[in-house]
This record gives C-alpha cells, structure tokens and sequence, in this order.
C-alpha cells in the first residue's frame, strides 16, 4: 500500500463516524482508533463492558426498534468501504424507498481498497428503509436496507 492510500484511508477515518478500523492486506497492516483506550491494551471484560455500557441506559429505544425488526429483513454489508447509492454520479439511484428488489438484484457498491463491490439483496421485497447515506463509510454488518 503507498503512503498516498494511507492518508486518504486516514482522512476518510477521521471524518467519518467510525471509530474503529482495523486493515491487513498480505503483510501490510493498519489499525486506527478514536477510543480513549486502543483495543491492543484493552482487557477482555473491559470490551464486555464497553459493549453492553450502551445497551443498558436505552431499554425503551431497543423495544420500540425490535418491531421494526420484525417487519422486515435487514441487507448488511459484508465490508468496510464508501457506499455508494447509484453506478456513477449522474445516474439515478440503483433502489429507492418503495421500488421491488429480488434476490440477486444490485443495491448498491461499496468501495474497499479501490475496488468496487456490488451489493446485491438476499431477499425478495420492497424497499422501505435506506440506512445509509451515500457516500458514507460504512462498517462490517452495518444495516443498508430494509426489504418489507
């Protein structure tokens, strides 16, 4: 990876959400991190912890989300990379909120490492939620849509 790739990688990160990110390719690693404390000199129970701190104060916002759960079925993304919503800026959107999507069927891309990836849906349904914007960051298992 050149030096080049890396600073946009870093610029990428510290305007974005995230904040994790963590990359290896072949021999080449780089972990970034927001957190006051890095993984790397975290304790087991302390991520434990960490991860359940923002479960517990909210129990009212996870019983109101768990029907919208139930009402339909979520398409993640199986990477870390930039969303993109439509093939290239001057085309309409791949899928808007109400439009039939089948299995197989393109969602969106997702770009890692100068590579573009093609979501496709795992379900047949309609759109109704997007969860992301485009262009946005996103992380491994992060909601894009919601088919009903």
């Amino acid at each position: 990876m050149e030096i080049k790739e890396v600073k946009e990688l870093l610029h990428q990160f510290d305007d974005s959400s995230l904040t994790e990110f963590d990359l290896k390719e072949g021999s080449f690693e780089l972990y970034m991190n927001k957190n006051q404390t890095s993984r790397q000199h975290m304790a087991p129970a302390t991520v434990q912890e960490s991860v359940a701190a923002p479960a517990a104060p909210s129990p009212a916002v996870s019983e109101e989300a768990a029907p919208v759960v139930e009402e339909g079925k979520v398409i993640t993304s199986p990477i870390v990379g930039i969303v993109y919503l439509q093939p290239s800026p001057e085309q309409a959107a791949y899928k808007s909120i109400g439009d039939p999507v089948k299995q197989g069927e393109t969602v969106c891309i997702i770009e890692a490492m100068k590579l573009l990836n093609e979501i496709t849906s795992e379900f047949d349904g309609t759109i109704t939620e997007i969860l992301v914007e485009n262009e946005d960051v996103v992380e491994y298992g992060q909601p894009l849509f919601r088919i009903g």
